[in-house]
Order: structure tokens, then C-alpha cells, then sequence
């Protein structure tokens, strides 16, 4: 460069002037490109469902942000992926994902225009889902995002941050500074950089203590698939025969005289069921269908990118020759590849649906027990939660044709639950945050934590804490959860999966924050595919109700009764003033400072409260929520005196 630099500054005469100018120009633009470097106290890679809304979420708690995605798109599995029916938590409108579905109705007019297929009351056009978070991206000033664009290499930077060096698709470089790097890739490859331990495959029955898991570990993981969009053309579109086709693979992929097998009743469709399953608005159908259908069984997790190209492409063939045959064989000829959805050469989607991934060794693993039973475990998780779900634990593993003997874990039933924050966090590396499919939780619990709202949560959580970690100049590993809680509260979001109070109620984070300290606790139930948590706001308390207290103030002196019966507001405001130390006298003065709870100042003593009240109460005399710090595993970290 020197030399080149050397002769070009000795030319003369015009001409030469003319060529020089223009080489200088040419040679100073391709010196700041091979020089390009940037900082960002956060940097985001993946621009998956998580990946947004990190961003979007450490943006707007005025953190500059820096999102890498590989793709020209937005949304990774919503949008990228073509899995545009959504998944649960369709009651529990949290945070971004509560903004998306807003967003949806806005677009194709209401709620009712998203129930298109049965698979989702959710329903939308990949596209609408990438124009919709590229368009909320596009608003937050402290946002930049960088499609195309791939991470080629990351290290560490000193004590405290990172050395990122990335490539766009012109094979341009950038080389970029970061206080923390959150990893929204779709199979955990920043956390395997940077040297986070991690599982793949089926943990064993004796490692995670959950019963349907297998006795031994495996590396087998969920299929993947690569989605189609079908668009209805109105006359015959059959597509070519596609090389390695072989009908038989898809012979009871539904109803239909070419299945003579015996096969379980239970879910097998008629052909126009099956279709109807991923309708989309607009003529458009989700080819997403994994009863012998385009399920693909494949690991990839740990291959190189050569390697997994050509597994990849396995998997695209596949769907192409389901999708000749549900034009040859079945007679839906008129359905073919959408021409408006992927800017793809093939039309099929930017990435394929990777439902797991890498699952890292984080400061807590959430097991299945944890979300069965909560209130038990050794440890009380549910008092950190970031983000919530509802759906049953849900494994795909039709198309793997191995010879291990896999657990059944079709829509498994489990209560609607909280993610604990301590899963997004790695053991051993400072200052990386893991969100989307890789968080600490194990094979059977992915199954559930996968889907869309949860993982858009996850996503939200991971960069309400980095940007919490900055502002407070504390390591990742050091921010407090009720710091976390509270700015995800201010967001919308839910803690805890509780349905008797919405996020737009004025008692939505009283209840929220005292269910989060484990003082007052809801009531689980796992009805199939419905699971739910209630407080049950409405029922009159009862004492047992609130033995929670004893867990937090242990060393109150409030006499509980050995039979639980029904709690006056009398006896409410006597338990909460031994709590607190102070007289009932006190309680009540207090009480009268808050508009919605000084009614009862002037109520008789001996009415009975109900279970929403006193939790406002609790919330609004002891504050406990914020008095009462916890550490990573829920437990309160230290006690009134």
C-alpha cells in the first residue's frame, strides 16, 4: 500500500492528475473499508425472533446498539424461517411480542382476519412480520442494523469487552468494539466462540431428574424443516419432478388411498384439513407439516458452514419433492412456491426452522420439575422471571430414523410457567448474554421455551439486562434481578403468567411484584394445549393463602392459625404490620396514601379481603419486591432485622 501510495503521489501533468485523483479516491475508500471500525456498547448477533427485540429493547433504554443479521431480513423463525403461525400466549400479550401482534391486527384489520388455519390464532404473511420489525427498528435512533451482514470472528478485549470482526456480503470488513455481545443466533454459534460449555441431543433421566426423560443421554435433536409458502395461482402450476423424488416418504402424510398402512387415527387428516392447518391470509398456505410431511431429521448443530450447506440443501429437496407431491398425488396443482414472499432465487425461506440448538451450561438450568411444580424445588426460580409461556412441551421427531428409542413427547401437558433469568446467562464468561433456542434449560424443557413469544421475551429480557449492566458499570453475572423485573415491567411485560389481571390494568404490577416475591402465589393448571396460572384476584383470602410472609419476614411474630379460614381486614392489616414492625395504626396511615387503597381506612374490620387486595396491600405498605433483594436463584438475600 505504501509503495502504491508512493508512485501515485509523484505523478504530474494533468492527465496524471486526472488518474491520480481517481486513484486516491479508489485507494483512500478501500483503505477505510479494510480499516472500518466501530463501537457499541451492546452488539446483538442474530437477528432472530430474540435478536430483535433485544435490540430493540437495549435501544430504547437509550443504549447504542448494534444488530448483525446474516439475511436482508428481520424476525429469524417468524419471518426468515416462514413460520409466521404463531405459538402460545395468545392471553399473555407481553412486552414486543404484545407490539407484533398489535402491529398484525393493525395491518390485516382485526384479530379474527389472523385465525386463518387451525394450527394458530396468530396467522400472518412472512413478509407483513418483516416489514413490521424492520419498521420498528427503523424508529429507535440508538439502533443500528447491519443485514447481510456476518460475524467472521470474536474475542476478548482486554478484562471487559469484546473484539468483533464482521463481514457483509461483499466480503467488506468491520471490526467493532463491544461492552457486551448478545448471542440471537438460531444454533448458539457466538456462545460456542467464545467458549461457553454446552449439551446437544437428549439430556439423561438421572442428570435433569425429569421421568420421561431417556435413561441415557444422546445427541439426537429435534427435526428441523425447511418451510414453504404455497400461494394459490388459480390454474396448474405443478412444478417439475424433483430429482430424488420418491412418493412412497409421503404416502400418510394424510388421508388418503395411497396410506395403507395403520397409522394412529388420532392425526390423521383429510387432505383439505391438512391444508387448511397453515392457512395464511391472502390465498397463502404455511407448508409446516410434520406428519410425514417436510420434517427433515438432521443435526447440524455442531458441523462446519460447508457441512451444514450441504445438509441444508438435503433438507430444501425434501420439501420440494412433498411439495410436487401434494400437487402430483394429491391434486393441488394450483398451489405453488409463493413468487411475493422470500427474496430468495428458489422461493423457499432465507434459513430453515431450527427447533434446537446448542443449550449452554448458564447459572440455572430450568427443568421440567421447575415448571410443574415451582413452589417445591430447591430452588425458587420463579421469583427471577423474565418472561412467561404456555404452551405444552412440544418435540419433533417424526422424521428421525434412527435406532434409539425416543420418549413421547407429543404436546406433552405442563402449567403455564416463568423463565427464569439465570438461564441467559453463561457460567465462566463475563459479560455475554444468551437468548433465542441456546438458554439453560433442558432438551425436554426446550420444547417449550422454543416457541416464538417466549423466545421474543427472552430476547427482550437479554437486552433489558445488558443495557441495566452497562448503566450501572456492574459485570452481566452482577445486575440484580429486580432491576431486570422492573425495567421489563415498565415495558409491559409479564413476570409471571397470571391471567386474572392484564398488562394494561392499574393493579397489573402490584400483582405481578408480589407474586414475584412468592408472598402471595397463583394457582397452576394444565389443561392440554390450554395452560394457565390465576391468582384468583376475586376469592376472598384465606391464611394459608399468605404463609408466604413467614418466608420473607421470619421474624414476625404473627400467630397464624393451625386451620386456615377466611382473613378480615382486621387480621390482613395485623399480619402486614408485624411484617413491616410497625403498628396497625401505622398500616392504616399508609394505606390511606394510596388512592385506590384509602376506601379501606374507612371500611369495617371485620370484612373480608380478597386475594387481589391484600396483594396490593403487601405491595403498597412493605414493598417487598424492592426491599427484599434476591440472588440468581430466587432467594431472598437478606432479612428485616
Amino acid at each position: 500500500m505504501k509503495f502504491f501510495l508512493s508512485i501515485l503521489l509523484k505523478l504530474r501533468g494533468k492527465r496524471c492528475e486526472a488518474f491520480r485523483s481517481v486513484a486516491l479516491a479508489v485507494f483512500c475508500c478501500f483503505f477505510t473499508i479494510a480499516v472500518a471500525k466501530d463501537s457499541y456498547p451492546v452488539v446483538v448477533v442474530g437477528g432472530s425472533a430474540s435478536g430483535v427485540c433485544a435490540a430493540l429493547q437495549s435501544a430504547r433504554m437509550g443504549t447504542k446498539t448494534l444488530l448483525v443479521e446474516p439475511t436482508p431480513w428481520l424476525g429469524g423463525m417468524l419471518t426468515s424461517a416462514g413460520v409466521s403461525a404463531v405459538d402460545g400466549c395468545y392471553r399473555l400479550r407481553s412486552g414486543i411480542w404484545g407490539e407484533l401482534l398489535d402491529s398484525l391486527v393493525a395491518h390485516y384489520g382485526n384479530l379474527e382476519n389472523l385465525r386463518t388455519g387451525w394450527v394458530s390464532n396468530v396467522m400472518f404473511e412472512p413478509s407483513v412480520g418483516n416489514a413490521i420489525f424492520s419498521r420498528m427498528c427503523r424508529a429507535e435512533s440508538n439502533l443500528t442494523v447491519l443485514n447481510g451482514s456476518s460475524l467472521k470472528s470474536i474475542a476478548k478485549n482486554g478484562k471487559k469487552g469484546w473484539k468483533l470482526k464482521i463481514l457483509n456480503n461483499n466480503s467488506k470488513s468491520l471490526s467493532v468494539d463491544a461492552s457486551i455481545v448478545i448471542d440471537a443466533t438460531e444454533l448458539g454459534d457466538v456462545a460456542k466462540a467464545c467458549g461457553v460449555k454446552y449439551d446437544v441431543g437428549m439430556d439423561s433421566r438421572t442428570a435433569t431428574g425429569e421421568s420421561v426423560a431417556p435413561d441415557k443421554a444422546n445427541g439426537i435433536v429435534q427435526d428441523l424443516t425447511y418451510v414453504a409458502i404455497l400461494k394459490d395461482y388459480g390454474h396448474d402450476v405443478t412444478m417439475h419432478r424433483p430429482a430424488g423424488y420418491d412418493a412412497s416418504r409421503f404416502y400418510c402424510t394424510c388421508a388418503n388411498p395411497l396410506c395403507t398402512s395403520q397409522k394412529d387415527s388420532s392425526r390423521m387428516h383429510s387432505k383439505e384439513m391438512m391444508m387448511s392447518y397453515g392457512r395464511l391470509p391472502n390465498g397463502k398456505f404455511m407448508i409446516n407439516w410434520p406428519i410425514s410431511g417436510n420434517d427433515y431429521y438432521v443435526n447440524v448443530v455442531d458441523m462446519t458452514p460447508a457441512q451444514r450447506e450441504i445438509a441444508l440443501n438435503a433438507a430444501k429437496s425434501n420439501t420440494l419433492c412433498y411439495i410436487y407431491f401434494l400437487q402430483r398425488e394429491l391434486g393441488f396443482t394450483h398451489l405453488g412456491l409463493a413468487d411475493d414472499e422470500f427474496p430468495t432465487a428458489d422461493r423457499l425461506p432465507l434459513i430453515p426452522y431450527y427447533r434446537e440448538s446448542r443449550r449452554i451450561h448458564g447459572l440455572v438450568r430450568f427443568t421440567e420439575g421447575d415448571i410443574s411444580k415451582p413452589f417445591s424445588q430447591k430452588y425458587p426460580f420463579y421469583r427471577t422471571s423474565i418472561a412467561v409461556g404456555d404452551y405444552p412441551v412440544d418435540q419433533h421427531h417424526n422424521a428421525y430414523n434412527g435406532t434409539e428409542s425416543l420418549p413421547d413427547l407429543h404436546f406433552r401437558p405442563v402449567p403455564s410457567y416463568g423463565v427464569p433469568m439465570g438461564v441467559m446467562i453463561p457460567q465462566d464468561v463475563d459479560n455475554l448474554i444468551v437468548a433465542e433456542k441456546s438458554i439453560s434449560v433442558t432438551n425436554i424443557v426446550n420444547g417449550t421455551t422454543r416457541l416464538q413469544p417466549v423466545v421474543m421475551q427472552i430476547g427482550q429480557a437479554a437486552g433489558a439486562l445488558a443495557s441495566i449492566a452497562l448503566q450501572s458499570a456492574k459485570p452481566v453475572a452482577s445486575v440484580p434481578v429486580r432491576d431486570v423485573q422492573n425495567a421489563l415491567l415498565d415495558a409491559g411485560c409479564y413476570l409471571l403468567p397470571y391471567l386474572d389481571v392484564p398488562n394494561d390494568s392499574d393493579m397489573f404490577r402490584p400483582l405481578q411484584r408480589v407474586g414475584a416475591t412468592g408472598i402471595l402465589k397463583g394457582e397452576s393448571i394444565s389443561q392440554g394445549w390450554s395452560n394457565s396460572t390465576w391468582m384468583h384476584t376475586d376469592s376472598i383470602l384465606m391464611t394459608d393463602d399468605v404463609k408466604g410472609l413467614i418466608d420473607a419476614y421470619p421474624f414476625m411474630d404473627y400467630a397464624f392459625p393451625a386451620k386456615s379460614c377466611k382473613v378480615t381486614l382486621g387480621e390482613a392489616v395485623k399480619m402486614i404490620a408485624s411484617a413491616a414492625k410497625i403498628s396497625s395504626d401505622d398500616v392504616f396511615a399508609k394505606l390511606n396514601g394510596n388512592s385506590t387503597l384509602s376506601n379501606l381506612v374507612k371500611s369495617e374490620s371485620s370484612r373480608f379481603v380478597t386475594r387481589g387486595i391484600i396483594a396490593e396491600m403487601i405491595d403498597w405498605v412493605l414493598n417487598p419486591f424492592y426491599s427484599l433483594p434476591i440472588d440468581i436463584n430466587g432467594n431472598f438475600i437478606q432479612q428485616h432485622n
